[in-house]
């Protein structure tokens, strides 16, 4: 693995020569930007072994492709043991950064693009499955971070991609030349864009007969001439630009999404996975939707529990830890924690091969377990702030505290329990600050909502894969109905 260690791939994003703004200006380095530094830092763990005993076999496996030792976030998934590692993995990548790690969207590309290729060059005699595959040998080797850019712009929502009065609200073909295709249009919430060496675009939607050329599927560099970055904002993101760490909650770490912009870029033939076929589109959308919500009964239950210690540990401070409610409160917490655990393991488990050899997760189940993280994560925010307080949104600055003026006022007046500094009191209650309605808030709770699909994408694929009339008949048969 040509990137082996966190500082390795901090180092290589500074290698990167992409027009990106923020803030709108130029920013020439990402990785030196206070504002984005945190996020590159939370991705920087997927190269770190850590501490954990589990680490290794976590974030490394065996490449099916090569038999070389590589990332488990460039895997192609071989069988329910390698679906449930990846759920343990973001558990505990979850759990080191309390926030997203932004490599999972390109995982779960890979490895929904991996069957439809396949299948793909069955129906139409196309070469995509063995282009994705002599690509993704060359991602495992250098060990890059991609992209997975799925969500597009959408523009009039009443209207097919076809029917736009803008084709550029979808990215779409507008060019067939020799050795490749030009494209256009922006990918929109694009998590980790900015701290990505690739970007592999997925069509958003189930395209129909006319609309060939928004079936496109591709991956291109992220500095490729012709895309424009522009990061998103995040509730009180210029606090990591004030200097100090205290008002910032979580100084380490964060996440970051952008809106990637594709004006006239050239794709080479060997990074095209999909060109028009519009019958295999939608497979795409709903597999790599069906991953990405596995994906959540991983990711978010590591960052619960970081956030189930900071309720446990704000009660401490302030003395409120052996009261019935509050541990009553911090129980239903864990108890919808695990939850979105059990459901995330269990649609690994029960988890099938595809006709390619690589093995997909149960659909229905990853989609519950996804509808249960537009709910679950909300109720456990709203317990840890009953549980932390007012003093979570009415905590004065870090400047306050380092003024000789009203530092003795504030170390006097906001002390909890004897024996606990103010200061690691307010540090925890930033923390609580940042995470549910701070920039924390974005990746915990926003993208519980709408990461991998809104609350009303997983009804409909939960009530197309429930076969009701199966159920129907049951209740007949015991019934004793004809």
């Amino acid at each position: 693995m040509k990137l082996s260690s966190p500082e390795a791939y901090l180092d290589s994003l500074k290698d990167l020569e992409r027009d990106v703004f923020v803030l709108g200006e130029r920013c020439s380095c990402t990785v030196e930007h206070p504002m984005i530094r945190p996020s590159a830092n939370a991705v920087s763990e997927s190269y770190d072994i850590g501490e954990e005993p589990e680490a290794e076999d976590l974030l490394f496996t065996t490449s099916h492709l090569t038999g070389r030792k590589i990332s488990r976030f460039t895997h192609i998934h071989q069988g329910t043991e390698d679906l449930v590692d990846k759920v343990l993995m973001q558990r505990m990548l979850g759990r080191r950064t309390a926030t997203c790690f932004q490599r999972c969207v390109g995982m779960d590309g890979f490895n929904a693009l991996y069957s439809v290729t396949y299948e793909c060059d069955q129906a139409h005699g196309t070469g995509y499955h063995g282009r994705l595959k002599d690509y993704l040998e060359w991602v495992q080797d250098e060990n890059v971070v991609v992209e997975g850019a799925m969500t597009d712009v959408k523009g009039d929502r009443s209207l097919r991609p076809g029917e736009q009065p803008d084709p550029d609200v979808f990215v779409h073909i507008v060019e067939r030349v020799p050795g490749g295709i030009v494209v256009r249009g922006a990918k929109a919430h694009q998590t980790g864009a900015l701290n990505s060496h690739e970007i592999l675009v997925m069509p958003t939607t189930a395209m129909r007969e006319g609309e060939e050329d928004f079936a496109v599927s591709f991956a291109i560099p992220a500095d490729s001439k012709g895309i424009t970055f522009v990061l998103g904002r995040q509730p009180s993101d210029t606090r990591k630009m004030e200097g100090g760490p205290l008002d910032v909650g979580n100084p380490g770490y964060g996440s970051q999404e952008a809106l990637v912009i594709f004006e006239d870029v050239f794709v080479p033939e060997e990074r095209v996975f999909m060109c028009g076929e519009v019958d295999q589109s939608g497979k795409v959308v709903e597999r790599f939707a069906s991953f990405h919500r596995q994906s959540y009964g991983g990711c978010k239950v590591g960052v619960g529990d970081v956030i189930i210690g900071a309720a446990q540990l704000a009660a401490e401070y302030q003395g409120a830890a052996r009261a019935s409610h509050v541990r009553d409160k911090i129980t239903e917490m864990i108890h919808l924690n695990e939850t979105l655990f059990c459901c995330g393991i269990a649609c690994s488990s029960r988890g099938h091969e595809m006709p390619a050899g690589n093995w997909d997760v149960d659909a229905l189940l990853a989609n519950i377990c996804k509808l249960n993280v537009t709910r679950f994560p909300f109720e456990i925010a709203r317990l840890l702030q009953d549980i932390a307080g007012g003093l979570v949104v009415t905590m004065p600055s870090e400047k306050d505290f380092a003024n000789p003026e009203t530092a003795a006022y504030l170390e006097k007046y906001l002390k909890g329990v004897e024996g606990v500094p103010t200061l690691d009191r307010m540090k925890i209650m930033k923390f609580i600050e940042n995470m549910t309605v701070g920039c924390g808030a974005a990746a915990y709770l926003t993208e519980s909502i709408h990461g991998a699909g809104s609350p009303q994408a997983q009804r409909i694929m939960i009530s197309r894969l429930a076969d009701i009339g199966e159920k129907v008949a049951l209740a007949k048969k015991i019934a004793g109905i004809e």
